[in-house]
């Protein structure tokens, strides 16, 4: 089994131009047309048996319209797609929110600290992190460089100290966190500074920079991470539509370092425990 713990997907009536700007800003090459087609027919060609779908809130007031479309994808295609909510750090009542999310059955909520132009270590994200494990929810945020921004709102440093500041309000130790793109895009020294070997789980979105997308991260430091840090913390993601899932899941199994076994817990065991899946 193969789980994509990180994609994109938006409503049909949307996706084109919300891809065209995208791809624009970042200057990257998207693989899919961004609809749930696109994705659909991604996955079949990967043989990934799910992926889970991350909606990315960019200004207060979006809930409602994110969590429609959320909620849309896993009562209608829940067999193959988890989408998690999405939060914004303005909007208000995130606690009922939270609460909400967690009621009609999300796994999850995502944050993008550069989308909202708010560091991951203010108070703000701090109380949504710490809410959502209090209900049990797993936060997922997108972690270093972003291409379309020139500050990097989430940085291994400030990330680490969200954990602890996370932690002093809801000391529960069970790992539910994941920083994305291999714990902080093209801050992999970092990354081992402050991240690797914390009770916190990475997934390893654009971390192969042969793929020809933003990192510059090699395997060499693909394996390290994984070894310093765990395979038992680590989960395969691609970022697709942003990334190919088909090379990426090619380029992941073709890995030399790391076992048969720690493979199997990257690209399924992890997620499914994670996701509470049979």
């Amino acid at each position: 089994m193969i789980i994509d713990f990180h994609t994109h997907v938006y409503p049909d009536k949307i996706a084109e131009r919300t891809m065209a700007a995208l791809g624009s800003v970042a200057d990257v090459e998207a693989h899919t047309d961004g609809t749930l087609s696109g994705i659909l027919n991604s996955m079949q060609r990967a043989g990934i048996d799910k992926s889970v779908v991350l909606p990315v809130s960019t200004r207060a007031g979006q809930f409602d319209s994110i969590t429609k479309f959320a909620r849309f994808i896993n009562e209608n295609h829940g067999d193959r797609l988890i989408s998690f909510g999405g939060i914004h750090p303005d909007d208000e009542d995130i606690a009922d929110k939270l609460t909400y999310l967690k009621d009609l059955g999300f796994k999850g909520v995502k944050i993008h600290p550069d989308y909202t132009e708010t560091f991951i270590d203010d108070e703000r994200y701090v109380r949504i992190v710490a809410e959502a494990h209090k209900l049990g929810l797993l936060v997922i945020t997108h972690a270093g460089k972003d291409p379309a921004y020139s500050t990097i709102h989430c940085p291994p440093d400030k990330g680490f100290s969200m954990l602890k500041a996370v932690h002093s309000l809801a000391p529960d130790d069970t790992p539910f966190f994941i920083f994305a793109h291999l714990g902080g895009n093209r801050l992999l020294s970092d990354v081992e500074k402050y991240l690797v070997g914390q009770n916190c789980y990475i997934d390893i979105s654009c971390s192969f920079s042969d793929l020809g997308h933003f990192s510059n991260a090699t395997d060499e430091d693909v394996v390290r991470i994984i070894k310093n840090h765990g395979a038992d913390k680590m989960l395969f993601a691609t970022d697709s539509p942003w990334n190919d899932q088909k090379a990426y899941v090619e380029r992941f199994k073709a890995l030399k370092g790391i076992s048969d076994t720690e493979k199997e817990m990257i690209l399924s065991g992890n997620a499914k425990k994670l996701l509470s899946l049979s």
